[in-house]
């Protein structure tokens, strides 16, 4: 085996093992800390996303034991009262936020969450659909829709309003990324590498290489891709080739969101990264305790 598809075949295999961490129910651990002005002394981990309100630039961080900004000091700060492990995270908007995932232990609520919706900036949230049935691992909000993969029943899903659903393609992926310009066009990250759909996420062809283990895909020349080892990827023509960016520091990837042309948020075991000039350099907007993401 050559040193390429060495390096393809071990990519593929850690994000193979991505999938099966994914795919366990696993319940949010207490972590000792409650209320939403605990700020002191906490640390977050299992981020499972990332976003910018658009009204303020607020950093958001979705986790395993709820959903956390940076307060004056720099230091992460729970929205709100919820400690939902929240899987599925996309901002839509101004303060308008979806998200799936599992009650945290003790608290009210089914197992999985279906889709649930914040107007608030995430400091409360309200079900939509799919309550008890479906856990979102992957969202995307774009051409006023709502694209999941409802990792649950293994498939992609999409909504216009977030209560009647369309279902697609069976598949197993850790991410999707949906074309600002084609609402037709998804991308979801396999074990084999970037798949990809021309009909709205109805059918996908099978991945191609190189393997992502996350893709975020905000303006038509700046599809980005992180791979299982933590480098960056930007694709300028819909994922057909391929470039590295850079590296972002801390090892494995935990989550990804491109918030403009050359700008980009990471996670990995140690941190939250912002990039501003496309992947060349990474400055760290939050600490993270080293675990095992997703």
């Amino acid at each position: 085996m050559n040193k390429h598809r060495a390096a393809a075949a071990a990519a593929a295999l850690t994000l193979t093992t991505l999938l099966a961490a994914c795919a366990g129910n696993d319940q949010p651990e207490s972590s000792g800390s409650s209320g939403g002005d605990q700020s002191s002394d906490l640390t977050i981990s299992h981020i499972h996303g990332l976003g910018l309100d658009p009204s303020d630039q607020r950093l958001y961080v979705a986790t395993h034991e709820g959903v956390y900004t940076p307060d004056s000091g720099g230091k992460p700060k729970l929205v709100g009262d919820s400690k939902d492990d929240f899987m599925g995270f996309t901002v839509a908007q101004n303060n308008t936020f979806y998200a799936s995932g599992h009650s945290a232990p003790g608290a009210e609520g089914p197992a999985d969450k279906g889709l649930i919706k914040s107007t608030d900036g995430g400091k409360t949230w309200k079900s939509l659909s799919l309550s008890g049935e479906s856990d979102f691992h992957a969202l995307d909000h774009a051409h006023d829709t709502v694209y999941g993969y409802d990792a649950t029943n293994g498939l992609l899903r999409t909504s216009k309003d977030g209560v009647a659903w369309t279902d697609g393609a069976e598949l197993q992926a850790l991410d999707i990324a949906v074309s600002p310009e084609d609402p037709d066009l998804v991308l979801a990250t396999t074990a084999e590498g970037v798949a990809r759909s021309t009909d709205g996420g109805k059918t996908f062809a099978k991945g191609r290489q190189p393997t992502m283990a996350f893709a975020s895909w905000r303006t038509e020349d700046a599809l980005f891709g992180i791979d299982p080892t933590g480098a960056l990827h930007r694709s300028t023509d819909g994922g057909s080739t391929w470039k590295k960016a850079g590296t972002v520091p801390g090892g494995q990837p935990q989550a990804l969101t491109a918030v403009g042309t050359d700008r980009v948020l990471a996670a990995t075991q140690n941190g939250v990264y912002e990039s501003k000039d496309g992947g060349k350099t990474f400055t760290k907007r939050l600490a993270v305790e080293s675990t095992g993401g997703h």
